[in-house]
């Protein structure tokens, strides 16, 4: 595995579960409700404008790795961002991509 390979892997996990952290504690202490995750998303113009930049930047990253996904044939790498990238966040959906990405193709 390459140095950039082994780079990519690391900022995918620590992309994983550094967000991840956060939100199961919100979630512990407000409840499992997305409605409720949502509003606090929306809660300030600060927090409003965040969730904004990442979705935006999520929707983003997904036409890029759809767009060269097609000639590759790599569908199941889509599947496996999209879930990372919307389950998750860019933070673990794009490293993620990169790492599979950079792989060589048989």
């Amino acid at each position: 595995m390459s140095f950039m390979r082994l780079i990519y892997l690391i900022l995918a996990i620590l992309g994983g579960i550094k967000p991840m952290m956060h939100f199961l504690a919100w979630f512990n202490e407000f409840g499992y409700s997305w409605g409720g995750i949502v509003s606090a998303w929306t809660v300030n113009e600060a927090a409003r404008g965040l969730m904004w930049d990442l979705t935006i930047s999520a929707f983003v990253l997904i036409i890029w790795i759809a767009s060269e996904i097609v000639p590759r044939k790599d569908w199941w790498v889509f599947i496996v961002c999209f879930i990372a990238t919307f389950g998750v966040g860019v933070s673990c959906g794009l490293p993620l991509y990169l790492f599979l990405r950079s792989r060589s193709i048989k």
